[in-house]
């Protein structure tokens, strides 16, 4: 398949027109499908190809919508929820875990699939503060069910997106702000990733990175740094949350004995905490040095941009993790990515 380069953003609305294209149950609404932004460009193309009966705005009523979408996608339909902001998912969290994400469980597989596609938008960018600012990906993977997953690349925005709207069960496709105008290769024709397989991103032999989302370019950042300082990362983007690819994860782990996880959330029963938790149930033997966990810090998100540099972790934290491992001296110079702050809202 021949490629060239996309954002972020257009490869998720690549992918979302594709689909819609192969499959006319896909349907998309939630606030602002329909705006002239069109959620930062990603349903924009949809709305003009397929008009408003399949690209529609809602009203801000998350719960009740939920609902609906889950009534239309158990009598056949592929509806697509769109929440510009995470944080609103919330409001909706009774209809996703007790109905959405129990539905083979509680009829035995016999009322057929229910093919519902939540998009959420998460992360930094422009001041959210600290109720619109959320990663939500363990709250959401705590619950068997639904399948959460997490885009770094262009490429994977748009292969996880026709995939989740493939499934036959609820997935949940977690967006981070900054990434919309990261750019990247990807393939002109529809295909699909896979749904619960890690991507390794960068080989190495010294320190394992796992990092989900925007923190895999920051990862890559770090590798670049850590490269010169005679240490070789390997980087392991999970891409799902749930299903896990843990294998991957592990293999990694064995291999150079020694772990950092880096996550977009906090560290209490996080991802993190997750991924902790099955090097030491799984590789124990093979770690040289205890997990190190890369996370937010233990409170809400601040708004000014000056706090948001102090709060949010980035590639000189994962620099200065690895550089523990060898008993090196922290305070390495490092480049995070440039997209942090070019971010520009609303939607």
């Amino acid at each position: 398949m021949s490629e060239r380069n996309l954002t972020y953003r257009e490869a998720l609305s690549e992918g979302l027109v594709q689909a819609m294209e192969r499959d006319d149950s896909i349907f998309v609404t939630g606030i602002a499908v329909d705006y002239s932004s069109g959620i930062f460009g990603t349903t924009s193309e949809a709305l003009r190809r397929f008009g408003p009966k399949r690209v529609f705005d809602a009203p801000a009523m998350e719960n009740a919508l939920a609902g609906i979408a889950i009534g239309a996608a158990a009598m056949g339909k592929r509806p697509v929820v769109v929440h510009p902001r995470a944080d609103f998912a919330f409001l909706a969290m009774d209809q996703l875990v007790n109905l959405a994400a129990k539905w083979k469980y509680m009829f035995a597989g016999r009322a057929g699939s229910l093919p519902l596609v939540v998009r959420a938008v998460i992360g930094r960018g422009w001041g959210q503060g600290a109720t619109h600012s959320q990663s939500l990906q363990s709250i959401f993977a705590h619950f068997p069910g639904i399948a959460v997953v997490m885009p770094a690349s262009p490429g994977d925005a748009k292969g996880l997106t026709a995939a989740a709207l493939a499934a036959d069960h609820p997935t949940v496709i977690l967006e981070y702000r900054t990434l919309y105008e990261s750019t990247g290769p990807v393939a002109e024709d529809y295909y699909r990733e896979e749904i619960g397989r890690a991507r390794t991103v960068r080989i190495g032999k010294d320190v394992t990175i796992v990092a989900a989302s925007q923190l895999v370019l920051e990862a890559i950042a770090a590798a670049k740094t850590l490269a010169d300082m005679g240490i070789d990362a390997e980087i392991v983007d999970p891409r799902s949350i749930r299903p896990l690819d843990e294998s991957a994860i592990l293999a990694s782990v064995r291999k150079t004995g020694r772990l950092i996880v880096a996550d977009t959330s906090w560290s209490l029963c996080g991802f993190a905490s997750e991924i902790a938790a099955l090097a030491a149930e799984r590789a124990f033997a093979q770690l040289r040095a205890p997990v190190r966990r890369i996370t937010l810090p233990d409170c809400p998100a601040p708004v000014s941009y000056k706090l948001e540099e102090a709060f949010y972790p980035g590639a000189a934290d994962i620099v200065n993790a690895a550089a523990s491992f060898f008993g090196m001296a922290e305070g390495k110079e490092t480049a995070s990515n440039k997209l942090v702050g070019e971010f520009k809202g609303p939607y």
